[in-house]
C-alpha cells in the first residue's frame, strides 16, 4: 500500500473509532502529508512500514528551521499517533517515534480581555446594518457560554433550551455537553433570531442552523475571526485577540469571581482539569486576594 491508502485507513481510525472531529483528523494528516514531501524532495523511497527513527529525525531537524517548538511539538506528537496507529493495527511492530524527544514549550497564558474591553467590541457592533444583530449575539454567545467558535458556527436552534437556562453544545469528538445560559445572551439572540434571521433566504439543509450569513447558509469560522478583528481595529484595541479571546475571558472572569474550576472544566468542555489550568489566566492580584480572603493565617 501507498502512504497515501495507510493515511486514508488511519483517518477512518479516527473519524469513526476514536470520534475525532473534521478538522482534529485534518490536522493530525497535515504532520504526515508534511513528512511524505519531505520525503519525495529529498529522494527518499520508504514506506510507512520501513522508515526508520533516522530519517524521521532529518525530516525534524529540517522542520525546526522552520517552526517553533509549540508547533513541532504538536508534529512530533501526531507522528506519534499515526505510527501507534499502525502498531495497533498490526502493520508494524516498532514505533520509529519512540526515542525523539518533544521539545519543551512551556506553558503559554492565553490573552485575556478585561470585561471593560469586552463591552467595548459589542457596543462597536454597527447596529444599523443587517448583520448587525446577528454579529452582537454571536459575540455574547461566545463570551457567555465560553463556546469555541466551531461551537458558535454549528450551533441550531434546536439546541437551545432557554426555558431550562441552557444551551446543547457538540464539542471536539462530537461529544456533547449542556451549557448555561444568562438572560442577557438569551434575550439578543431571541432579537436577532426572530427579527432578522427570519427575513432570510435559507439555504436547504441550513434551516436548524442558528447563525447565518447573508446567503442562508452556516458562517465560516474565518468570518468569524474577521468580525471580530475588524471591531478589535476599531476601538483601538491593542491586543492580538481571535473568537477563542472570549473563551479564556469567559473562564478568567469566572474563576475571578468565585468560580471553580471543577465547574469551568464542565462548561468548557474540557476532558482534564489540567487543560482548564491551561485557559485560565491567574495574575498575582488575584492570588493574593485569594490568600487575604480563605487562608487561616492570613
Amino acid at each position: 500500500m501507498s502512504w497515501s491508502t495507510y493515511v486514508k485507513n488511519y483517518q477512518s481510525y479516527l473519524r469513526i473509532e476514536r470520534g475525532l472531529s473534521k478538522n482534529t483528523i485534518t490536522n493530525y494528516s497535515f504532520d504526515i502529508e508534511r513528512l511524505c514531501l519531505f520525503l519525495k524532495n529529498n529522494h527518499i523511497s520508504v514506506s510507512p512500514l520501513t522508515i526508520s527513527e533516522e530519517t524521521i529525525q532529518q525530516f525534524i531537524y529540517s522542520v525546526s528551521q522552520e517552526v517553533n517548538p509549540r508547533s513541532q511539538a504538536r508534529m512530533i506528537s501526531g507522528l506519534k499517533s499515526f505510527f501507534s496507529y499502525l502498531i495497533f493495527e498490526d502493520y508494524r511492530i516498532d514505533n520509529p517515534m519512540e526515542l525523539i524527544e518533544t521539545p519543551k514549550t512551556g506553558r503559554k497564558l492565553p490573552d485575556t480581555l478585561s470585561v471593560g474591553e469586552i463591552d467595548a467590541l459589542i457596543a462597536a457592533v454597527d447596529l444599523s446594518s443587517k448583520e448587525g444583530e446577528r454579529n452582537r449575539a454571536m459575540l455574547e454567545t461566545l463570551y457567555g457560554c465560553g463556546l469555541r467558535v466551531s461551537e458558535l458556527v454549528s450551533l441550531k436552534i434546536s439546541d437551545l433550551f432557554f426555558e431550562e437556562g441552557f444551551v446543547k453544545i457538540t464539542g471536539k469528538g462530537n461529544k456533547q455537553r449542556f451549557v448555561p445560559i444568562g438572560s442577557l445572551t438569551q434575550k439578543y439572540i431571541l432579537i436577532y433570531k426572530n427579527s432578522i434571521r427570519t427575513n432570510l433566504n435559507i439555504k436547504k439543509g441550513h434551516e436548524d442552523t442558528l447563525f447565518l450569513n447573508r446567503r442562508g447558509s452556516q458562517l465560516t469560522r474565518a468570518m468569524i475571526f474577521t468580525i471580530i478583528k475588524d471591531l478589535a481595529t476599531q476601538i483601538d484595541l491593542n491586543k492580538k485577540i481571535s473568537p477563542h479571546t472570549f473563551r479564556h475571558s469567559f473562564a478568567t472572569h469566572l474563576l475571578e469571581n468565585g468560580a471553580d474550576l471543577r465547574s469551568i472544566q464542565l462548561m468548557l468542555g474540557h476532558e482534564s482539569i489540567t487543560t482548564t489550568e491551561i485557559y485560565v489566566h491567574l495574575d498575582r492580584k488575584f492570588l493574593t486576594q485569594v490568600i487575604n480572603s480563605f487562608h487561616p493565617r492570613k
